[in-house]
């Protein structure tokens, strides 16, 4: 049955709330537990499942997601299927970039007519989750259903954030709001007296294909907004509950939380598994090497040299060079997309620059420090609550963290 399933990623988003995250690549693309992207993880469930049609819609920022998506998702001639990418274009049918969720997949109906399947799976590139999708199109056919959303119990102070639905007996969508004001919550209980009284939409759905191009007719931009909700009463509309760990990583503070969730020993994500492996670029780096340090619930990821450096409840991502007496507390640091050359590090030095990676007595503590940036000597970035956003020369303040932007150069003596 997998076989006869497109994969529809959407990846086109601006990213806003991930700023500046977002500054230099598309939302899908941002680095994930060090080592990843976004994106790995819909298409690896993809894959895990036996999905071998799988496309990804693109617009904004999308040259290093297309790289990473080419570098890594190579089928050679004798795997059926393949993994594609959709980027917004301009056709005789539509000049405008994609309008929302439901206009891109409007403006690929050709491809998707061509991909010759009887059910379309349309799936966010920004969270992060492992579902065995045969299970979720199994229950769409056996419930006869003509669209089928993942949803999940979630607490009133997530519910404004997400589209919360209700559910008759049956499991049938019976109501749909879109990011709903906290006032209005009242009714749209689904598990009244429970910790996660309110039942949301992931935003992962299942459509049967024919149908998909009849609703796309229709007025409207956006599936939450105005396809689902229109759908209810009309057409057939299940709910498939799904109960293992999901986030939403939408803004500055939640990829934060996610990732240090991830460096903890009762993490509610676990990379380590064997029957269901996230796949992602592979880049073939050296062993880690730590000399003299201290490091204490830290996720530690490939190609790193920390010399006698203290550091806690961290992520470290590719090729972090982190120098002596430095100290890393609650913080993610990706790393960098290469190794400087001596002849590199002796420009940089005549230039007054300092180095890629952490410099020497640094203190880095509740922040987020981009790939390639260059933190001097004794540079301190200090934790301070209720911190207001802000926009510094090298440096940017959101949800309460200090963010180092990709490529940002923090000299020698800084305090933030």
């Amino acid at each position: 049955m997998m076989n006869d399933v497109l994969g529809l990623i959407l990846g086109g988003g601006k990213g806003n709330r991930l700023y500046p995250l977002t500054q230099k690549r598309s939302k899908p693309a941002v680095p994930l537990a060090g080592k990843y992207r976004l994106i790995d993880i819909p298409i690896s469930n993809c894959l895990n499942a036996g999905i071998q049609k799988i496309a990804i819609l693109t617009q904004f920022n999308s040259v290093s997601l297309h790289r990473h998506i080419s570098n890594t998702y190579r089928r050679d001639i004798f795997t059926p299927g393949w993994i594609e990418i959709l980027a917004a274009e301009q056709t005789p049918r539509s000049s405008a970039w994609y309008q929302g969720t439901a206009d891109a997949v409007r403006q690929q109906l050709v491809e998707i007519r061509n991909a010759r399947t009887k059910y379309v799976l349309i799936l966010a590139g920004d969270h992060l989750y492992q579902m065995d999708y045969q299970k979720f199109v199994q229950f769409h056919v056996d419930t006869n259903a003509d669209i089928t959303l993942a949803v999940q119990p979630v607490n009133a102070a997530v519910a404004p954030e997400l589209g919360i639905l209700k559910r008759n007996p049956d499991g049938e969508i019976v109501h749909f709001k879109e990011k709903p004001k906290t006032e209005e919550l009242s009714g749209l209980e689904s598990l009244p007296g429970t910790p996660n009284p309110f039942m949301a939409s992931m935003g992962i759905y299942v459509f049967t294909t024919e149908l998909l191009l009849d609703l796309l007719n229709s007025p409207g931009d956006d599936f939450g907004k105005d396809l689902i909700p229109a759908s209810l009463g009309i057409r057939r509309v299940m709910g498939y509950v799904f109960e293992g760990y999901w986030a939403d990583i939408g803004t500055i503070r939640r990829f934060y939380e996610v990732n240090l969730e991830l460096a903890s020993p009762s993490r509610p994500f676990d990379f380590n598994n064997p029957a269901q492996p996230i796949y992602t670029h592979p880049r073939f780096l050296p062993p880690c090497e730590v000399y003299g340090s201290t490091l204490d619930q830290v996720l530690l990821t490939d190609g790193c040299c920390i010399s006698n450096a203290t550091i806690t409840n961290s992520v470290i991502g590719l090729r972090s060079i982190i120098r002596p007496k430095a100290v890393v507390k609650d913080s993610i640091i990706m790393g960098a997309d290469y190794y400087e050359s001596r002849e590199e590090r002796e420009k940089n030095a005549q230039l007054g620059r300092p180095d890629i990676g952490i410099g020497e007595e640094s203190i880095i503590e509740s922040a987020l420090v981009d790939k390639n940036a260059r933190i001097g000597k004794k540079v301190q970035i200090n934790y301070l609550p209720n911190r207001p956003d802000s926009d510094g020369d090298c440096w940017v303040v959101r949800d309460g963290l200090v963010i180092i932007p990709k490529g940002a150069i923090i000299p020698d003596n800084t305090v933030i």
